[in-house]
């Protein structure tokens, strides 16, 4: 049985998208929503990682495997779509939720 997907945008590479696994873009995207602040300073991308990785479902990833790369799909689908911000002028970089 084919897995549903879903089309993920990159604001890396605009106008360019690709197709992934829904339930587990929908898993990661709903944690890292819950984790990422409304406002500033926001999380860098290790907090954000710290924060997210305990939390995604074991039988998407056993014991974590592939977790980061999803956690990166994720996070730059949500900021080209506008649903997170990146405080460009932070050192290390940051984002939190708009």
């Amino acid at each position: 049985m084919k897995s549903e997907s879903i089309r993920v945008e990159n604001v890396n590479t605009p106008g360019r998208s690709s197709h992934v696994n829904a339930g587990k873009n929908r898993a990661l995207r709903k944690v890292l929503v819950q984790v990422l602040p409304k406002r500033g300073p926001g999380m860098t991308q290790a907090e954000m990682a710290q924060a997210v990785l305990p939390h995604p479902p074991q039988e998407l990833w056993p014991g974590g495997a592939k977790a980061m790369w999803w956690l990166k799909t994720v996070q730059l689908d949500l900021e080209a779509r506008g649903l997170i911000a990146r405080d460009a002028a932070a050192r290390p970089l940051r984002w939190r939720r708009r």
